[in-house]
């Protein structure tokens, strides 16, 4: 199935139906070397001048490392029907087994980064601030129970520089 390109600003979405409920994939890479994690925390937003999403990355996960390595990533949503795709990838990680070969997702590249072929919206991201979240500016210390092995996420603020829809 094909993708078209449109203007961000044409998206009809809930960002909190899609991300918290329905979920995300984070993927970074290239078409030969990639890797990709579930996310249900993010956001999108207007910030200096473009069109963003955040994302949210523990240190432990693999994918961070193919974040960090490049300067475009992938946000893949798919809808309700990925449910168990999803929870297999983010409970498994890519560096213990090709967990993308055995999800039945199909990679596709999207510019110079990679997507699915299953997904219904593909955001090609390019990554604009880097920051770790740290403890001590938590305003309500009751957030930190997110963090009882104290593995605080790295924030990314990335601009979205294309977008793709499912063609139907």
């Amino acid at each position: 199935m094909a993708f078209k390109e449109i203007n961000s600003n044409k998206l009809d979405m809930n960002p909190f139906t899609k991300i918290g409920k329905e979920w995300l994939l984070i993927t970074a890479g290239t078409a030969d070397k990639h890797n990709t994690m579930t996310a249900s925390w993010g956001g999108f937003g207007f910030l200096w001048q473009r069109n963003v999403a955040t994302i949210y990355i523990r240190p432990q996960r693999y994918t961070k490392n193919f974040v960090d390595a490049n300067d475009t990533f992938t946000l893949s949503f798919f809808g309700r029907g990925f449910r168990q795709e999803l929870t297999y990838l983010g409970q498994t990680s890519g560096r213990d087994e090709a967990k993308i070969a055995k999800s039945g997702l199909t990679p596709i590249s999207f510019e110079e980064t990679v997507g699915f072929e299953e997904a219904e919206i593909v955001f090609v991201m390019k990554k604009l601030y880097q920051a770790p979240i740290l403890p001590e500016y938590f305003l309500d210390k009751s957030v930190d129970d997110y963090y009882p092995e104290h593995d605080y996420h790295d924030m990314y603020i990335a601009e979205i520089v294309k977008t793709f829809v499912r063609e139907k």
